[in-house]
């Protein structure tokens, strides 16, 4: 499991999956909003391209250095994810919120419809955990694959707790009861007229 002094790594970026499916589904009301054609047209495609296989991820990753926890974020988001990561381990995480790489499309769409992106299912990336002498190495195997990566934090004692700093300020990594994507689907079905 991820240990105290890991980089935490992620791979493309977020929501692949999430942005696809708001795009899908609620385009219409994308479109009301001011959403550019084309960008629903590149979110819609984001499942073929980057796609929501992390399996060359994970391989090259492994190939390259040693990697002490990996994790597919999935529904509930990269901020679920990283919470059944640092309990799973029972360890803290010190997260760089301005790191995290939102897609333009992902961005657009979250803005739009009043989503947070930490929150959306995100399939196509990979979480993982590294010594921080592996991170170059990982880095450089994705890229010579044209998959992104970032790094995105660090993992902290236990004590310390899962939290999200950016510029200007500090809080909790947020929970989320469900996925964001979910809780937009309820909300269609219970208010007139969405």
């Amino acid at each position: 499991g991820a240990r105290v002094g890991d980089a935490i790594l992620l791979s493309k970026g977020i929501a692949i999956e999430g942005a696809s499916i708001l795009a899908r589904e609620f385009g219409a009301r994308l479109r009301t909003r001011g959403v550019a054609a084309e960008t629903l047209e590149r979110a819609r495609a984001l499942v073929r391209r980057p796609g929501i296989s992390v399996l060359p991820d994970a391989r090259a990753a492994v190939a390259a250095s040693p990697v002490h926890a990996m994790h597919d974020p999935t529904e509930g988001g990269l901020a679920t994810g990283l919470w059944e990561l640092a309990r799973a381990a029972r360890v803290g995480l010190r997260l760089d919120r301005d790191a995290v790489p939102v897609l333009d499309e992902c961005r657009a769409l979250c803005g739009a419809l009043g989503l947070d992106p930490l929150g959306l299912i995100a399939s196509g990336a990979l979480l993982l955990t590294c010594p921080p002498a592996g991170v170059d190495r990982i880095l450089a195997a994705w890229a010579s694959q044209q998959i992104g990566g970032t790094v995105i934090g660090e993992v902290v004692p236990a004590a310390d707790g899962c939290r999200l700093h950016w510029r200007g300020g500090e809080g909790p990594l947020p929970r989320f009861a469900r996925d964001e994507v979910a809780r937009l689907f309820d909300e269609g079905r219970t208010a007139p007229g969405a």
